[in-house]
């Protein structure tokens, strides 16, 4: 949607889900005002609640000229970060976000935003969604069984949060090739930070082989990201090849 005359915008929810949806927002505006997202994580009725100065960074960080055309940030504990890397990392800390393998592209000093580097935005979805669509994330376990994978037959669309550089067990790999023969199955790491491989391990279960077996390779995105942008593709009525372009434009 176009942002109009509008400097920027600022939205307060709360941490539970804040990355998921600053990264879906992302995913969806093109628009050229920043959309800043923050929270707290100390109520107002806590000692050395947090709420107000964020909000006020988010503020400042939104009227920026500097974080014009950047898509949509997330201010927290004065410091900045892209939509695209933030996490939660902690329950209860103030400093309870951070972007794993990239790190804050600014901080707010003295009530000044002040931007390290920028961040090339990345193709948004095109609205409305057209369809409805059901995506999960299956994450892989020491001597997990293949219970859950037998119970997606139902869904649109799977996400695999994988071992290491992207590895599951051997008895997933047959499960996994004939779900990926009917909806996009999406390979992506349980770590948090680093990409998917493509062709260094070549044992059965690895990269290699499950990329080999039709899976999509989900490259640095964290799995619940991976899940939202495949979730979006496909309400917006996206088919393979497109998947498959859109992950490989974010890799």
């Amino acid at each position: 949607a176009a942002s109009g005359t509008a400097a920027g915008f600022v939205i307060a929810q709360g941490t539970d889900t804040l990355e998921e949806t600053a990264y879906l927002l992302d995913l969806l505006y093109d628009g050229e005002a920043p959309v800043v997202v923050t929270g707290a994580m100390r109520h107002p009725e806590m000692a050395g609640a947090d709420g107000p100065a964020n909000l006020l960074a988010a503020v400042r960080t939104a009227a920026s000229p500097q974080a014009r055309n950047l898509g949509v940030l997330v201010v927290f504990s004065d410091e900045i970060h892209a939509a695209r890397h933030i996490q939660k990392v902690h329950t209860t800390s103030t400093c309870a976000f951070a972007s794993p393998g990239a790190g804050p592209i600014g901080h707010v000093v003295e009530g000044r935003p002040r931007l390290h580097f920028t961040v090339h935005r990345q193709p948004t979805i095109a609205l409305p969604f057209s369809r409805s669509a059901a995506v999960e994330v299956i994450e892989t376990t020491l001597g997990s069984s293949c219970t859950l994978l037998n119970s997606a037959s139902g869904l649109d669309g799977l996400v695999i949060a994988a071992f290491g550089a992207g590895h599951v067990p051997q008895r997933w790999t047959g499960i996994l090739e004939e779900l990926a023969a009917r909806i996009p199955v999406v390979l992506t790491s349980r770590t948090g930070a680093g990409s998917v491989l493509t062709s260094t391990y070549g044992f059965v279960g690895s990269e290699s082989d499950l990329l080999r077996r039709g899976l999509i390779n989900g490259g640095a995105l964290h799995p619940r990201k991976a899940r939202l942008l495949l979730l979006a593709l496909l309400r917006a009525g996206a088919d393979r090849t497109e998947v498959l372009a859109a992950f490989d434009a974010r890799r």
